[in-house]
């Protein structure tokens, strides 16, 4: 009887989710040097402040007054809170937490639908390599978390034909004020329900139809949860703002990093044709049948993740219960020889283990400090700069946030950059390409960029500027010359500069 009572307290899941929680513990360290969390921070203090939101850029003087739609505002609250209670301590135990419930749930689902807690853990594992893209303080964690909770419900409801369908409204409308991710569960949404609209078999791929009182409760909850959408404080234009940034945001889009397509040159590449790879042997060697929804919602993901890096996390979502399904071969758990004293062996060492690489508040400031200019805006606090400062794009938001004094160049609200035509000029500065016509432009008198940039070398080698500060974050250039009298005209200037 004590066997059986410490076998219900320690099981062999517990032992496995532990052992995930302790990856995705050690992958997300101690940084919590989001570029887009401190004007995050700045909005949430601001909606506390006036108890409105904001509707017009505030903080840069490029794009001052410009209508600006804040579509994550409701995420933007909890990180705030946290802020208030522990500082970047409670920012760090936020996004910590928000890691963990999303990998502990990718793990939850796959083994839902393998009913294999082994296949289900090395399937979270490669999930933990590729959603590595995602972690830290950043608002579409909420997204990923919401989209778990969605598919958990459809699921249920796929497999017993009762679920509690009348959560999803209003988790939409909850979604929508966080996430612009919110269009990704819609689709989602439309694919499990288009899935049970056949009822045929392609090999071990199978489909079952809904019957119709299934498929009238989830047409009402789709049309329901459409309806959720316009519950938010921006009206229809918050509804239509992905589709703005995929066909309006282009630039945005082709320049960030996040944005691009998977480098099968790098390690994460490679690993991504290892997944390629058992794919398709999967889909060669396995026994294993699959409902058509699995099949249609890996695909999508695997498109996504393939397309823009930024989507590897939610490629981990939707693979996963395709994925865990392939390892057909591993054998079944077997509760009757469960080891619950090695389970609890295990779930004590990786407590141990968390409790030694928990990181100090010193360990979070360094990693703050590693990042941003630090001391570089201590510096402008105590001496002043009297003009306007051209910022790196990176460094916009910790500008907000640690010195909102200075009105930035540029941030992370990318989107009425480029619609001002901000975005573009920045990027040709950075490339050093028409630089000193931006310069010019938008009468910069400061530069604040890092040591090695091209535009650190570039104001370094020519007449007209003076380096004022520099540490191995930062530097700050000062012009020497007279401002120009008035914007120049024209196309860029040709040339390296």
């Amino acid at each position: 009887m004590p066997h059986e009572r410490l076998r219900r307290v320690f099981p062999f899941h517990l032992a496995l989710a532990s052992i995930i929680a302790l990856w995705v513990y050690i992958g997300v360290g101690s940084d919590v040097a989001e570029p887009d969390l401190w004007w995050h921070l700045r909005n949430a203090e601001y909606l506390f402040t006036t108890l409105k939101l904001p509707q017009a850029d505030l903080y840069s003087f490029t794009a001052l007054g410009q209508p600006w739609i804040n579509h994550q505002w409701l995420a933007e609250i909890p990180f705030y809170l946290a802020w208030r209670a522990g500082g970047l301590m409670g920012i760090y135990l936020l996004s910590l937490a928000l890691c963990e419930l999303n990998l502990l749930g990718i793990f939850y689902i796959a083994c839902k639908a393998s009913g294999n807690p082994k296949s289900a853990f090395l399937v979270t594992c490669l999930g933990i390599l590729l959603t590595k893209v995602s972690y830290g303080p950043r608002t579409i964690l909420f997204g990923y978390l919401f989209l778990l909770l969605l598919l958990l419900i459809l699921w249920r409801y796929r497999s017993s034909g009762r679920a509690p369908l009348w959560v999803v409204p209003p988790l939409f409308c909850l979604w929508i004020n966080t996430h612009g991710s919110w269009l990704l569960g819609l689709i989602v949404f439309g694919i499990v329900v288009a899935s049970g609209l056949v009822d045929r078999n392609w090999g071990r791929v199978e489909a079952v139809r809904w019957s119709p009182g299934q498929l009238r409760s989830l047409l009402i909850t789709g049309a329901a949860s459409v309806a959720a959408l316009f519950v938010n404080p921006y009206g229809y234009r918050l509804v239509f703002y992905p589709f703005d940034m995929a066909f309006r945001q282009k630039l945005m889009v082709a320049s960030i990093e996040e944005w691009a397509s998977v480098d099968f040159n790098d390690p994460r590449g490679k690993m991504i044709m290892f997944l390629l790879a058992w794919i398709f042997l999967s889909t060669l060697f396995s026994r294993a049948r699959w409902k058509l929804e699995e099949v249609a919602l890996a695909a999508l993901g695997l498109y996504a993740g393939l397309t823009h890096v930024r989507f590897l996390f939610l490629a981990a979502i939707l693979l996963a219960p395709f994925l865990a399904r392939t390892l057909d071969a591993l054998p079944a758990y077997r509760r009757e020889v469960d080891k619950p004293l090695l389970n609890a062996l295990i779930f004590g060492m990786v407590l141990v283990i968390a409790a030694r690489l928990f990181p100090s508040r010193a360990d979070l400031d360094q990693a703050v400090a590693h990042r941003f200019p630090v001391a570089a805006l201590s510096f402008v606090k105590s001496h002043g700069l009297p003009g306007r400062v051209l910022n790196r794009h990176m460094w916009g938001g910790f500008l907000i946030w640690y010195c909102p004094e200075v009105k930035t160049f540029i941030d992370g609200r990318t989107d009425i950059f480029e619609y001002t035509g901000v975005l573009n000029d920045y990027l040709d500065f950075e490339g050093v390409k028409g630089a000193l016509r931006v310069l010019d432009k938008y009468r910069i008198r400061y530069v604040l960029t890092s040591p090695d940039s091209r535009i650190a070398y570039l104001l370094g080698n020519i007449p007209g500027w003076k380096m004022i500060f520099r540490d191995q974050v930062a530097m700050i250039f000062e012009r020497s010359s007279a401002l120009p009298e008035s914007p120049p005209t024209g196309p860029p200037a040709g040339g390296s500069m």
